[in-house]
Parts: C-alpha cells; sequence; structure tokens
C-alpha cells in the first residue's frame, strides 16, 4: 500500500531527525552531550508540581475541559501575567492550546488558504517550513547576516518580496535558532508594513523571559494601529521549564482570528488536562525564578559563545535572547558533521549532538555549513560538550580549513 505524497514529500525534523543515530550511540555506553534541542534542565517551579499532585490525589478519571482550555488559566494567565507585564488583554482573546506549535500552526492557517504567501526572517524556526509544508503556504524569505549578527534589514527589503498572494509576517522574537532581539524600533516598523499591506503579524513569543539586553522585550501586541493585525503564540514550555505539559496559547484582539481559532480547537477537542494544571499552579512562581533562570542562561551563554569563537574557523555572533546560537562551522555538511559525530567520532567514550542548520534557511546552499546550538547545560557540562565538539571538528573528515 501506498502512503500519501505529502507524508512521504514532508519534511523530517531538523532538530529530531538524528536522535535515532543519538540513541543507538547511547545504547553502546557512549555519553552524548546534547547541545540539539531547546529541552532546558532548570527544576520546573514547585508550585507547578504541587498543583499536578493536588489535583490528581483522588482523581479517578480524566475528563476533557472546555476546547478553549480551563477558565481557571485562561484568566489567570491575563490577570497573573500579561497585565503584569503590560499587555492587556481579556480572557475572550485568548485561547489554550496545545504548547506554542499548534499556536503558530492555527495562526498559520487563519491567516492562509493553500497557494498564500507569509513572510519569513531567514533563519527561522524549522517547523514553520513544515507546517507551510502542509497547509501548502510558500515562504518568502527576508534574508539576514551571520556576520552581522542577523540584522533585520531595512523595510523595503520586505516590500521587494510582496506578491498578491502575501498574507502574513511571521516572526520569532527572541528568534530560534539565532538568538536574535528584536528591537522595539524593528518591530514598529515590521507592525507598519504589516497593518499599510492589510497583513496578519504572527509573533512567535515563547522566548520572551530570555532576553540579554537592557532594552526590554517589545511585545507585537503593543504596536499601535495594529491591534486587528497581531496574532501573538505564547507558551509556558520554556518559561516555566514545562516543556512536557504541551500548554501554549493563541491571543489576538481580532474577534474573526479568535472565533476562527475556537473552530480549529474545537477539531482537537481540548489541550492536555494534566498540562494545564501544571501551567495554572506556574502562574503563582515568584519573580525570583525567572532573575535565576535569566542569570544561569546568561552564564551559560557567554561559556558556549566564548568557547566556540576560540575554535579554529568557527564563528558565532552574540546573542542577545533565547538559548540557542547560530555557528559557521568549518565543514563541508552541517548535516554529514552532525551525524557523523554521533555514529564515528568518540573522545573518551562521549561525542556532541548538535542540530544542522540548513532547514533553518530557506536559501539555496545558506545552512550547509551551519548548526544550531542549544545551550541549556549546566556551565561543567557545557564546557566539557564543547571540548568534545572541537574535537570533533578537527578530526572530521569533510573539515574545509
Amino acid at each position: 500500500m501506498k502512503i500519501s505524497n505529502i507524508t512521504s514529500e514532508m519534511p523530517a525534523s531538523a532538530i529530531r531527525k538524528l536522535i535515532p543515530f543519538s540513541d543507538a550511540a547511547k545504547a553502546e555506553g557512549v555519553k552524548v552531550y546534547h547541545l540539539n534541542i531547546g529541552a532546558p534542565d532548570i527544576k520546573s517551579p514547585d508550585c507547578a508540581m504541587k498543583k499536578v499532585i493536588d489535583e490528581c490525589t483522588g482523581m479517578h478519571h480524566l475528563s476533557y475541559t472546555n476546547s478553549a482550555g480551563f477558565m481557571e488559566l485562561r484568566q489567570g494567565l491575563v490577570e497573573k501575567y500579561y497585565k503584569k507585564i503590560g499587555i492587556n488583554i481579556e480572557v475572550p482573546e485568548l485561547l489554550v492550546e496545545v504548547a506554542g506549535s499548534e499556536g503558530f500552526a492555527s495562526a498559520m492557517r487563519i491567516a492562509c488558504d493553500a497557494g498564500d504567501e507569509i513572510i519569513v526572517i531567514e533563519p527561522f524556526y524549522t517547523n514553520y517550513q513544515t507546517f507551510a509544508f502542509l497547509y501548502g503556504i510558500t515562504l518568502k524569505t527576508i534574508k539576514t547576516d551571520i556576520r552581522e549578527g542577523f540584522r533585520i534589514p531595512d523595510i523595503s527589503e520586505f516590500e521587494k518580496v510582496l506578491t498578491p498572494k502575501t498574507r502574513a509576517v511571521l516572526l520569532c522574537n527572541p528568534c530560534n535558532p539565532s538568538g536574535k532581539l528584536f528591537s522595539k524600533e524593528e518591530m514598529l516598523a515590521i507592525g507598519e508594513f504589516c497593518r499599510k499591506h492589510d497583513l496578519f503579524l504572527i509573533s512567535d513569543e515563547v522566548y520572551r523571559e530570555f532576553c540579554y539586553t537592557d532594552e526590554p522585550h517589545f511585545c507585537a501586541l503593543n504596536i499601535p494601529g495594529c491591534e486587528q493585525n497581531v496574532i501573538l503564540v505564547d507558551s509556558v514550555s520554556k518559561r516555566y521549564n514545562l516543556c512536557g505539559s504541551r500548554i501554549g496559547c493563541i491571543i489576538s484582539h481580532n474577534k474573526d482570528v479568535m472565533a476562527a481559532a475556537m473552530k480549529l480547537a474545537q477539531a482537537r477537542l481540548c489541550p492536555p488536562v494534566l498540562g494545564q494544571y501544571a501551567a495554572i499552579g506556574a502562574l503563582d512562581t515568584p519573580d525570583s525564578y525567572f532573575e535565576e533562570t535569566k542569570q544561569e542562561y546568561i552564564k551559560r551563554r557567554n561559556v558556549c559563545i566564548e568557547m566556540l569563537n576560540k575554535m579554529e574557523g568557527v564563528y558565532t555572533p552574540m546573542p542577545m535572547g533565547a538559548f540557542y546560537t547560530v555557528a559557521e562551522l568549518p565543514v563541508d555538511d552541517a548535516e554529514k558533521f552532525a551525524k557523523w559525530m554521533l555514529t564515528d567520532f568518540r573522545l573518551d567514550g562521549e561525542t556532541a549532538f548538535v542540530t544542522p542548520a540548513a532547514s533553518f534557511f530557506r536559501t539555496p546552499g545558506v545552512g550547509t555549513n551551519k548548526a544550531r546550538i542549544a545551550y541549556v547545560l549546566e556551565v561543567p557540562q557545557l564546557k566539557r560538550a564543547m571540548e568534545v565538539l572541537e574535537a570533533g571538528l578537527k578530526a572530521y573528515p569533510g573539515r574545509t580549513i
């Protein structure tokens, strides 16, 4: 029997497709340093875990919730989180999603029909490309340069890729994979472009708490005049180190957008119940937790960037947000290198796992010698992972310098 063309041609996850090779290495007793995935090792807030335990004590079954999520969670997000950080929304303008992934997938479906186009800033989160493929959407890219710290070009570059089929701009701020943090001025310019051309602005802000500049994060919902254009995507995964809870949300002042989001939500019935309990509990997390987490990531970032740039032939800019960096490597093909590290290279029984960056780009050839590196390990392990990576780069048969 033959499977569908769309699933056979669907691109595999750049972040996860090499995991079988990692699993095989581990089965041989090899220690693998995971620099490939944004899975923080920082402890989740006690209040999140306690809420799940309390709710499950004496529970006899798990029921559906409202498709929009628990009202307690929606109200809590609005009052305890968003209004606290200067994002003024009402409960009907927020719907709980199955993580940020469903949030941006829903936003793309709401903004576009098959054959339509979305402008993205390259590099971009690879799963945008996956859902664009599934929905028949074309991504049009705005190119940035690693040597310029992925600086956003003048808005005239956005005008050049605009066509009658353009329906939205999609961005991640701070950016996965580059760590680029969009300034207020950049966000205002992009917002004005969207307002001028009647486009949606889909803003994926799941890394909002991880900003390493004196300038605070500027939310797309606060762009004047774009109240009806913006679709905000968020998640508790990174903020509270609750990746496995699979809870996020989609937010918009646009009533038509939220009505459409509800239709999509009803089709998948409801978000994960236990994850919602964890998210409700997490809303009581003290501010000190976020500051301590941020300072820990600054330490990890500084170690990672310094050690990478000391490696011969390697270059990476200083990321100002999230917990990733894109590094240019002296290799013929980063995917071949990443696989080789898992299958062939060992340093005292250890190896390192990086994510090849080609699928974070659409411009042919641009990402083939680049890798995304997640600095989510504790500093001693991160230092050792960098040493293993450097040794692997020196030994790799396809090294270019």
